[in-house]
């Protein structure tokens, strides 16, 4: 059962959806460089947390062979779009957020991370 499995992902998705979705006043204003800023780095990690547990729960679950086969490519691109959701809607649907694309990198080089924090911890 693929939702057993995933229910720490599910919960850690929607831990980065009330994030994410908060208005940008609530934020810490860190930034030293518009890529090097706080916001970066929380997304980053909020995606590697994501990712990892994701291909943790897809390599686990047994009712979807070809989820449990490609879990990392899997993992990677829901990951990824959900990001990608996330952003647009900050952009098109949040008053006082704007999506940006500095945040979908962010989120992109944290999926890659997950990624390699897995491959680190469970395949050497």
């Amino acid at each position: 059962m693929i939702l057993r499995y995933n229910f720490f992902t599910i919960i850690w998705a929607a831990v980065i959806m009330v994030l994410t979705l908060l208005p940008s006043s609530s934020m810490p204003s860190l930034s030293i460089w518009e890529i090097f800023s706080f916001d970066s780095f929380a997304h980053a990690f909020m995606f590697a947390v994501l990712t990892f547990l994701m291909v943790v729960g897809f390599k686990k679950q047994y009712t979807y062979m070809r989820v449990q086969l490609h879990a990392i490519r899997s993992a990677f691109f829901v990951s990824s779009m959900f990001g990608i959701a996330i952003e647009l809607l900050q952009h098109f649907f949040i008053l006082g957020r704007q999506g940006d694309i500095v945040d979908v990198l962010s989120n992109t080089i944290g999926c890659i991370l997950g990624v390699l924090l897995f491959k680190w911890i469970y395949e050497l």
